[in-house]
Protein backbone atom coordinates (compact mmCIF):
# COMPACT_ATOMS: atom_id res chain seq x y z
CA UNK A 1 0.00 0.00 0.00
CA UNK A 2 1.22 3.72 -0.77
CA UNK A 3 2.34 5.17 2.34
CA UNK A 4 -0.09 7.62 3.72
CA UNK A 5 -2.24 7.06 0.34
CA UNK A 6 -5.51 9.28 0.42
CA UNK A 7 -3.58 11.53 2.91
CA UNK A 8 -1.93 14.81 0.74
CA UNK A 9 1.42 14.43 -0.69
CA UNK A 10 5.16 14.86 0.64
CA UNK A 11 7.01 17.92 -0.92
CA UNK A 12 8.72 15.96 -3.96
CA UNK A 13 6.21 13.55 -5.05
CA UNK A 14 3.40 15.46 -6.60
CA UNK A 15 0.46 13.62 -5.60
CA UNK A 16 -2.26 16.15 -6.00
CA UNK A 17 -4.73 17.26 -2.99
CA UNK A 18 -7.36 15.84 -2.56
CA UNK A 19 -11.15 18.12 -2.24
CA UNK A 20 -10.91 19.60 1.21
CA UNK A 21 -13.94 18.72 3.74
CA UNK A 22 -15.34 20.87 6.43
CA UNK A 23 -15.34 19.87 9.65
CA UNK A 24 -18.30 20.47 12.73
CA UNK A 25 -16.79 22.74 15.16
CA UNK A 26 -17.71 24.10 18.56
CA UNK A 27 -18.25 21.02 20.51
CA UNK A 28 -16.31 21.46 23.60
CA UNK A 29 -15.06 18.47 25.59
CA UNK A 30 -17.00 16.48 27.98
CA UNK A 31 -15.51 15.99 31.36
CA UNK A 32 -14.91 12.20 31.15
CA UNK A 33 -13.52 10.12 34.57
CA UNK A 34 -12.20 7.06 32.69
CA UNK A 35 -12.18 3.66 34.62
CA UNK A 36 -8.63 2.41 33.63
CA UNK A 37 -9.97 -1.09 33.96
CA UNK A 38 -12.55 -0.02 30.91
CA UNK A 39 -10.10 0.31 28.28
CA UNK A 40 -10.32 -1.90 25.23
CA UNK A 41 -12.17 -4.98 27.03
CA UNK A 42 -13.62 -8.20 25.05
CA UNK A 43 -17.15 -9.41 26.15
CA UNK A 44 -17.62 -12.80 27.13
CA UNK A 45 -20.46 -14.63 25.62
CA UNK A 46 -23.76 -13.07 26.70
CA UNK A 47 -25.38 -15.87 28.96
CA UNK A 48 -22.39 -15.11 31.44
CA UNK A 49 -23.39 -12.29 33.59
CA UNK A 50 -19.96 -11.76 34.98
CA UNK A 51 -16.63 -11.10 33.59
CA UNK A 52 -13.43 -12.98 34.12
CA UNK A 53 -10.85 -11.25 35.84
CA UNK A 54 -8.60 -9.27 33.04
CA UNK A 55 -5.49 -11.17 31.97
CA UNK A 56 -1.92 -9.64 32.42
CA UNK A 57 -2.32 -6.86 30.08
CA UNK A 58 0.43 -8.22 27.44
CA UNK A 59 1.24 -11.23 28.25
CA UNK A 60 -2.91 -12.82 27.87
CA UNK A 61 -4.10 -13.05 24.70
CA UNK A 62 -7.88 -13.69 25.92
CA UNK A 63 -8.85 -10.28 26.53
CA UNK A 64 -8.51 -7.22 23.89
CA UNK A 65 -8.00 -4.67 27.15
CA UNK A 66 -6.51 -1.47 27.34
CA UNK A 67 -5.79 -1.19 31.02
CA UNK A 68 -3.15 -2.97 33.49
CA UNK A 69 -5.45 -3.43 36.33
CA UNK A 70 -8.18 -6.26 36.08
CA UNK A 71 -11.67 -6.45 37.63
CA UNK A 72 -12.89 -9.31 40.10
CA UNK A 73 -15.44 -11.58 38.54
CA UNK A 74 -18.28 -10.35 39.75
CA UNK A 75 -17.65 -6.46 38.83
CA UNK A 76 -20.28 -5.01 36.89
CA UNK A 77 -18.84 -3.56 33.08
CA UNK A 78 -17.32 -0.03 33.33
CA UNK A 79 -19.46 3.19 33.19
CA UNK A 80 -17.79 5.87 31.05
CA UNK A 81 -17.90 9.61 32.47
CA UNK A 82 -19.96 8.49 35.66
CA UNK A 83 -23.07 7.39 33.44
CA UNK A 84 -24.34 4.03 33.05
CA UNK A 85 -22.72 1.41 31.82
CA UNK A 86 -22.79 0.25 28.38
CA UNK A 87 -25.30 -2.42 27.75
CA UNK A 88 -24.23 -4.76 25.13
CA UNK A 89 -27.58 -6.48 24.91
CA UNK A 90 -29.20 -3.08 24.25
CA UNK A 91 -30.61 -2.23 20.88
CA UNK A 92 -28.48 -0.36 18.10
CA UNK A 93 -29.68 3.71 17.64
CA UNK A 94 -32.28 4.31 15.71
CA UNK A 95 -32.11 3.61 11.82
CA UNK A 96 -28.73 2.21 12.35
CA UNK A 97 -28.41 -0.94 10.51
CA UNK A 98 -24.97 -2.66 12.27
CA UNK A 99 -24.39 -5.13 8.95
CA UNK A 100 -23.91 -3.93 5.67
CA UNK A 101 -23.16 -6.49 3.25
CA UNK A 102 -23.27 -4.15 0.05
CA UNK A 103 -20.87 -1.49 1.51
CA UNK A 104 -17.17 -3.20 1.85
CA UNK A 105 -14.72 -1.28 4.25
CA UNK A 106 -12.68 -1.18 1.80
CA UNK A 107 -14.06 0.17 -2.83
CA UNK A 108 -13.64 -3.36 -4.86
CA UNK A 109 -11.76 -1.29 -6.87
CA UNK A 110 -8.83 -0.67 -4.76
CA UNK A 111 -5.46 -2.31 -5.10
CA UNK A 112 -3.09 -1.73 -1.49
CA UNK A 113 -0.07 -1.98 -3.51
CA UNK A 114 -1.36 0.43 -6.17
CA UNK A 115 0.60 3.90 -6.18
CA UNK A 116 -1.14 7.19 -7.21
CA UNK A 117 0.32 8.25 -10.37
CA UNK A 118 2.29 11.39 -9.72
CA UNK A 119 0.79 14.94 -11.07
CA UNK A 120 4.00 17.53 -11.73
CA UNK A 121 3.39 20.84 -9.68
CA UNK A 122 4.91 23.91 -8.96
CA UNK A 123 6.18 22.39 -5.65
CA UNK A 124 7.44 19.42 -7.49
CA UNK A 125 9.92 21.72 -9.19
CA UNK A 126 10.88 23.86 -6.36
CA UNK A 127 13.21 21.49 -4.84
CA UNK A 128 12.68 22.76 -1.47
CA UNK A 129 13.11 20.33 1.30
CA UNK A 130 10.63 19.01 3.98
CA UNK A 131 9.12 20.25 6.86
CA UNK A 132 9.29 19.83 10.54
CA UNK A 133 7.99 16.97 11.60
CA UNK A 134 4.89 17.21 13.88
CA UNK A 135 3.21 13.64 15.44
CA UNK A 136 -0.30 13.64 17.57
CA UNK A 137 -1.04 10.84 20.15
CA UNK A 138 -4.63 9.49 20.56
CA UNK A 139 -7.41 11.94 20.26
CA UNK A 140 -10.28 9.54 21.07
CA UNK A 141 -12.56 12.52 20.06
CA UNK A 142 -11.80 15.59 22.18
CA UNK A 143 -11.91 17.99 19.44
CA UNK A 144 -11.46 21.02 21.23
CA UNK A 145 -8.27 19.86 23.18
CA UNK A 146 -7.14 18.44 19.63
CA UNK A 147 -7.50 22.05 18.20
CA UNK A 148 -5.85 24.21 21.31
CA UNK A 149 -2.72 21.92 21.15
CA UNK A 150 -2.71 22.49 17.32
CA UNK A 151 -2.79 26.04 17.75
CA UNK A 152 -0.26 25.78 20.30
CA UNK A 153 2.02 24.16 17.60
CA UNK A 154 1.43 26.65 14.97
CA UNK A 155 -0.13 24.19 12.70
CA UNK A 156 -3.55 25.68 12.52
CA UNK A 157 -4.87 29.27 12.60
CA UNK A 158 -7.98 30.59 14.75
CA UNK A 159 -10.69 29.08 12.29
CA UNK A 160 -8.90 26.07 13.06
CA UNK A 161 -7.29 25.86 9.05
CA UNK A 162 -3.81 24.59 7.86
CA UNK A 163 -1.34 27.41 9.30
CA UNK A 164 2.16 25.84 8.93
CA UNK A 165 3.12 25.51 5.14
CA UNK A 166 5.47 23.04 4.44
CA UNK A 167 5.17 21.13 7.97
CA UNK A 168 4.48 17.74 8.08
CA UNK A 169 2.03 16.37 10.42
CA UNK A 170 1.30 12.34 11.43
CA UNK A 171 -1.85 11.51 13.56
CA UNK A 172 -1.03 8.25 15.48
CA UNK A 173 -4.38 6.57 15.34
CA UNK A 174 -7.27 7.00 17.70
CA UNK A 175 -9.79 9.48 16.46
CA UNK A 176 -12.95 7.97 18.35
CA UNK A 177 -14.82 6.59 21.28
CA UNK A 178 -14.27 8.06 24.61
CA UNK A 179 -14.74 11.37 24.18
CA UNK A 180 -17.48 13.71 22.61
CA UNK A 181 -16.86 14.21 18.62
CA UNK A 182 -15.10 11.53 16.85
CA UNK A 183 -16.45 12.42 13.87
CA UNK A 184 -15.83 16.15 14.47
CA UNK A 185 -12.10 14.97 14.23
CA UNK A 186 -12.01 13.09 11.67
CA UNK A 187 -13.10 15.53 9.72
CA UNK A 188 -10.89 17.83 11.08
CA UNK A 189 -8.28 15.50 9.92
CA UNK A 190 -9.50 15.16 6.55
CA UNK A 191 -9.66 18.73 5.95
CA UNK A 192 -5.95 19.45 6.91
CA UNK A 193 -5.06 16.45 5.15
CA UNK A 194 -6.26 18.13 2.00
CA UNK A 195 -5.34 22.34 2.82
CA UNK A 196 -1.64 21.06 4.23
CA UNK A 197 -0.85 19.29 0.72
CA UNK A 198 -2.36 22.41 -0.88
CA UNK A 199 0.34 24.36 0.87
CA UNK A 200 3.46 22.32 0.38
CA UNK A 201 3.08 19.80 3.57
CA UNK A 202 1.43 17.22 4.39
CA UNK A 203 -0.85 15.65 6.83
CA UNK A 204 -1.44 11.78 7.70
CA UNK A 205 -2.90 9.23 9.65
CA UNK A 206 -2.40 5.87 11.23
CA UNK A 207 -4.60 3.29 11.74
CA UNK A 208 -5.19 2.78 15.52
CA UNK A 209 -7.13 -0.11 17.10
CA UNK A 210 -10.13 2.06 17.83
CA UNK A 211 -10.25 2.63 14.24
CA UNK A 212 -10.50 -0.94 13.80
CA UNK A 213 -13.16 -1.30 16.86
CA UNK A 214 -15.32 1.11 14.62
CA UNK A 215 -15.25 -0.77 11.38
CA UNK A 216 -16.33 -3.61 12.87
CA UNK A 217 -18.77 -2.70 14.80
CA UNK A 218 -20.37 -0.18 11.47
CA UNK A 219 -19.53 -4.11 9.35
CA UNK A 220 -20.49 -6.94 11.56
CA UNK A 221 -22.47 -5.39 14.42
CA UNK A 222 -23.84 -7.93 16.73
CA UNK A 223 -22.27 -11.26 14.36
CA UNK A 224 -20.20 -13.38 16.22
CA UNK A 225 -16.70 -13.49 15.99
CA UNK A 226 -14.24 -15.99 17.62
CA UNK A 227 -12.74 -15.37 20.44
CA UNK A 228 -10.29 -16.46 22.49
CA UNK A 229 -11.98 -15.60 25.43
CA UNK A 230 -15.60 -16.86 24.28
CA UNK A 231 -18.29 -15.77 21.85
CA UNK A 232 -17.90 -11.95 21.16
CA UNK A 233 -18.81 -9.20 18.84
CA UNK A 234 -17.65 -5.99 17.45
CA UNK A 235 -20.55 -3.89 18.22
CA UNK A 236 -20.56 -5.59 21.61
CA UNK A 237 -16.78 -4.36 22.02
CA UNK A 238 -17.43 -0.95 20.78
CA UNK A 239 -19.90 -0.77 23.29
CA UNK A 240 -17.76 -1.65 26.47
CA UNK A 241 -14.56 0.79 25.20
CA UNK A 242 -16.15 3.97 25.11
CA UNK A 243 -18.60 3.88 21.13
CA UNK A 244 -20.37 6.81 20.96
CA UNK A 245 -23.77 6.70 19.84
CA UNK A 246 -23.44 9.97 17.82
CA UNK A 247 -20.12 8.83 15.94
CA UNK A 248 -22.09 5.72 15.43
CA UNK A 249 -25.19 7.84 13.79
CA UNK A 250 -22.99 10.47 11.89
CA UNK A 251 -20.50 8.14 10.12
CA UNK A 252 -20.58 8.40 6.65
CA UNK A 253 -19.28 6.27 3.52
CA UNK A 254 -16.66 8.57 2.91
CA UNK A 255 -15.02 8.31 6.48
CA UNK A 256 -14.99 4.44 6.21
CA UNK A 257 -13.35 4.78 3.31
CA UNK A 258 -10.80 6.85 4.33
CA UNK A 259 -10.60 4.89 7.33
CA UNK A 260 -10.33 1.69 5.53
CA UNK A 261 -7.24 3.03 3.70
CA UNK A 262 -5.12 4.36 6.95
CA UNK A 263 -1.25 2.56 6.88
CA UNK A 264 -0.43 0.77 10.36
CA UNK A 265 2.73 2.42 10.29
CA UNK A 266 5.28 4.59 8.71
CA UNK A 267 9.10 5.56 8.67
CA UNK A 268 10.19 9.20 8.16
CA UNK A 269 13.26 10.88 9.83
CA UNK A 270 14.69 8.14 11.10
CA UNK A 271 10.93 7.40 13.22
CA UNK A 272 8.93 4.13 12.97
CA UNK A 273 5.67 5.60 13.71
CA UNK A 274 3.01 3.22 14.87
CA UNK A 275 -0.44 3.19 17.15
CA UNK A 276 0.13 0.54 19.27
CA UNK A 277 3.41 -0.44 21.33
CA UNK A 278 2.87 -4.22 20.57
CA UNK A 279 5.20 -6.41 18.40
CA UNK A 280 1.82 -8.14 17.08
CA UNK A 281 3.04 -6.16 13.36
CA UNK A 282 5.55 -8.41 12.94
CA UNK A 283 2.55 -11.14 12.49
CA UNK A 284 1.54 -9.65 9.12
CA UNK A 285 4.99 -8.85 7.28
CA UNK A 286 8.63 -8.38 7.33
CA UNK A 287 8.59 -5.08 5.88
CA UNK A 288 6.96 -2.54 6.37
CA UNK A 289 4.85 -2.34 2.87
CA UNK A 290 4.60 -5.74 3.21
CA UNK A 291 2.56 -4.86 6.48
CA UNK A 292 0.27 -2.47 5.34
CA UNK A 293 -0.54 -4.57 2.61
CA UNK A 294 -1.65 -7.51 4.67
CA UNK A 295 -3.21 -5.37 7.59
CA UNK A 296 -5.30 -3.97 4.11
CA UNK A 297 -5.86 -7.08 2.58
CA UNK A 298 -7.65 -8.22 5.78
CA UNK A 299 -9.92 -5.08 5.63
CA UNK A 300 -10.45 -5.94 2.06
CA UNK A 301 -11.92 -9.68 2.56
CA UNK A 302 -14.46 -8.77 4.94
CA UNK A 303 -13.92 -12.10 7.00
CA UNK A 304 -15.35 -11.00 11.11
CA UNK A 305 -13.20 -13.43 12.37
CA UNK A 306 -10.45 -11.96 10.33
CA UNK A 307 -11.09 -8.65 11.46
CA UNK A 308 -11.64 -9.76 14.81
CA UNK A 309 -7.94 -10.84 15.12
CA UNK A 310 -6.34 -7.95 13.89
CA UNK A 311 -8.22 -5.81 16.19
CA UNK A 312 -7.30 -7.99 19.39
CA UNK A 313 -3.37 -8.26 18.05
CA UNK A 314 -3.35 -4.40 17.84
CA UNK A 315 -5.11 -4.61 21.54
CA UNK A 316 -1.67 -5.64 23.13
CA UNK A 317 0.10 -3.28 24.68
CA UNK A 318 3.65 -2.74 26.85
CA UNK A 319 6.20 -4.51 24.79
CA UNK A 320 8.51 -1.92 25.15
CA UNK A 321 8.56 -1.18 28.77
CA UNK A 322 9.94 -3.61 31.41
CA UNK A 323 14.02 -5.68 31.47
CA UNK A 324 12.39 -6.78 27.57
CA UNK A 325 11.30 -3.83 26.30
CA UNK A 326 14.48 -2.56 24.51
CA UNK A 327 15.22 -5.85 22.73
CA UNK A 328 11.48 -5.84 21.16
CA UNK A 329 11.74 -2.17 20.36
CA UNK A 330 14.86 -3.59 18.44
CA UNK A 331 13.13 -6.34 16.67
CA UNK A 332 10.33 -4.00 15.40
CA UNK A 333 13.32 -1.30 14.15
CA UNK A 334 15.52 -3.50 12.40
CA UNK A 335 12.60 -5.56 10.62
CA UNK A 336 10.75 -1.78 9.30
CA UNK A 337 13.40 0.61 9.60
CA UNK A 338 14.11 3.55 11.78
CA UNK A 339 16.04 4.33 14.94
CA UNK A 340 13.46 5.34 17.59
CA UNK A 341 10.20 3.94 17.61
CA UNK A 342 7.10 6.42 18.33
CA UNK A 343 3.80 4.76 19.18
CA UNK A 344 0.38 6.14 20.85
CA UNK A 345 -2.08 3.42 22.73
CA UNK A 346 -1.01 3.38 26.05
CA UNK A 347 -1.44 6.44 28.01
CA UNK A 348 2.01 7.43 29.63
CA UNK A 349 0.54 7.21 33.63
CA UNK A 350 -0.35 3.87 32.70
CA UNK A 351 3.89 3.62 31.67
CA UNK A 352 4.61 5.20 34.75
CA UNK A 353 2.51 2.87 37.03
CA UNK A 354 0.52 5.80 38.43
CA UNK A 355 -2.55 4.12 37.34
CA UNK A 356 -4.08 0.52 37.00
CA UNK A 357 -3.63 -0.73 40.64
CA UNK A 358 0.43 -1.07 39.92
CA UNK A 359 1.33 2.05 41.65
CA UNK A 360 2.57 1.66 45.45
CA UNK A 361 -0.33 2.65 48.38
CA UNK A 362 2.02 5.48 49.93
CA UNK A 363 2.63 6.91 46.07
CA UNK A 364 2.34 10.51 45.59
CA UNK A 365 -0.47 12.20 43.18
CA UNK A 366 0.89 11.20 39.77
CA UNK A 367 2.63 14.20 38.29
CA UNK A 368 1.45 15.99 35.38
CA UNK A 369 1.73 14.89 31.44
CA UNK A 370 3.80 17.73 29.98
CA UNK A 371 5.41 15.93 27.34
CA UNK A 372 6.19 12.81 25.43
CA UNK A 373 7.88 9.97 27.54
CA UNK A 374 11.26 8.64 25.90
CA UNK A 375 11.58 4.64 27.47
CA UNK A 376 13.48 1.28 26.80
CA UNK A 377 17.28 2.84 26.40
CA UNK A 378 15.61 6.01 24.48
CA UNK A 379 14.59 3.41 21.30
CA UNK A 380 10.75 4.38 22.04
CA UNK A 381 8.53 7.55 22.66
CA UNK A 382 5.23 7.32 24.19
CA UNK A 383 2.75 10.08 22.98
CA UNK A 384 -0.41 8.94 24.37
CA UNK A 385 -0.33 11.64 27.00
CA UNK A 386 -4.06 10.65 28.62
CA UNK A 387 -6.73 12.76 27.67
CA UNK A 388 -9.43 10.34 28.64
CA UNK A 389 -8.19 10.24 32.32
CA UNK A 390 -7.28 14.41 33.24
CA UNK A 391 -4.12 13.59 30.87
CA UNK A 392 -3.16 15.75 28.00
CA UNK A 393 -3.43 15.61 24.40
CA UNK A 394 0.22 15.49 23.15
CA UNK A 395 1.30 17.53 19.81
CA UNK A 396 4.92 17.25 19.58
CA UNK A 397 8.16 17.97 16.57
CA UNK A 398 10.27 15.59 16.01
CA UNK A 399 13.04 15.04 16.95
CA UNK A 400 12.95 15.64 20.69
CA UNK A 401 15.09 18.00 21.83
CA UNK A 402 15.91 17.08 25.20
Amino acid sequence: MTQGAGQGYEPGSGYQPAPGYGYRAGHDAASYENDPAAYEQEPYPASRATYEESPAPYEDNRVPYDGPGGRPYDAPPPAYGGGPAYDASAPAPPAYEPTRPDAPLVPPEYTPTAHDLPVITADTEKGSGPGPLYVVGDVHGYLAELLAALRENGLVDEEGHWSAGSARLWFLGDFTDRGPDGIGVIELVMQLSAEAAAAGGYCRALMGNHELLLLGAHRFGDTPVNSTGGTASFLAAWRLNGGQPSDMERLEDRHLTWISRLDAAHVTDGHLLLHSDTTAYLDYGSSIEEMNDAVTGVLQRGDADECWDLFRKFTKRFAFRGDGGPQAARELLSTYGGSRVVHGHSPIPYLLGEVGGESPADAEEPHPINGPMVYAENLAVAMDGGVTMDGRLLVAQLPLVP
